[in-house]
């Protein structure tokens, strides 16, 4: 065998190894707690009032935010998350 079949061998089993790898599945719980950290360590959003539900990716805001800012911006910040499919923003922009 040449050396160039085998570089090409080692090449291929290696990028067979790279990404064969186990990875651990996104869970809804997971989802549920980075939307919860990510809200939280907003300093617009600050997610105090933001009630989260996740089925299957799809992420559900529910309450009340001050300002239509805090509205888009925690919809932003949810669909930049690992997993989230989709996101359902019922937040309602009023006094709380």
């Amino acid at each position: 065998m040449t050396s160039w079949a085998r570089l090409c061998i080692v090449v291929l089993v290696a990028v067979g190894f790279a990404f064969s790898k186990d990875k651990a599945p996104i869970t809804d719980d997971s989802i549920h707690d980075q939307v919860l950290m990510k809200l939280a360590g907003d300093a617009d959003v600050k997610g105090g009032g933001i009630d989260v539900e996740v089925h299957n990716g799809v992420v559900t805001l529910k309450g009340k935010v001050e300002k239509d800012k805090q509205r888009e911006k925690a919809e932003r910040l949810v669909k930049k998350i690992k997993g989230v499919s989709s996101v359902s923003n019922q937040l309602i922009v009023g006094q709380k």
